[in-house]
């Protein structure tokens, strides 16, 4: 009797979840108030009346809107979200680390002019991160170029989570 309730329960889990996905991905957009603007026999007669502004929101993925900023000269907008950087020097030597970072920042500012460097001091560390990067996979594929045009401090490089500056499209 036990095994019997048991798979029941297991069938009606797997059930409830199909039901639960299909849900999910069946009204897709204006696809919802298409369905309940649709004249079937039977089911009822339902008329949405909206606003149009309403019409081109739907569908979009929530969240709190972006706040756009404008670098000083004007020329490039950009949103800060959550990201990934590259983590190129780290260190804590109060007599030497601040000018090895700017050092390794200008040397990187010369062969990669159009990935953004900032030297962070975070007490007792100095850091260089550079780029500003989405996803992983963009900031693996530039960390690789650093590793191979600098070996001699390549190897402590890593990735880090950062606060990041998308440019807006």
């Amino acid at each position: 009797m036990k095994f019997f309730q048991n798979h029941i329960i297991l069938l009606f889990i797997i059930l409830l979840l199909s039901a639960v996905g299909n849900a999910q991905t069946s009204f897709q957009k204006n696809e919802i108030l298409e369905e309940l603007n649709s004249d079937v026999q039977g089911k009822g007669d339902v008329k949405v009346y909206q606003d149009e502004s309403i019409t081109h929101i739907l569908g979009r993925p929530m969240g709190p809107p972006r706040t756009v900023y404008t670098t000083g000269d004007g020329s490039v907008q950009y949103y800060k979200t959550r990201g990934y950087k590259i983590q190129a020097f780290s260190g804590n030597n109060q007599r030497t680390s601040r000018d090895e970072a700017n050092r390794k920042q200008s040397m990187i500012n010369q062969l990669y002019p159009d990935q953004e460097t900032v030297v962070l001091f975070e007490s007792p560390f100095w850091r260089l991160r550079v780029g500003n990067f989405e996803t992983r996979e963009e900031a693996e594929h530039v960390m690789q170029d650093l590793r191979a045009s600098f070996p001699s401090f390549g190897r402590e490089m890593y990735i880090v989570v950062d606060e990041v500056k998308i440019a807006v499209n």
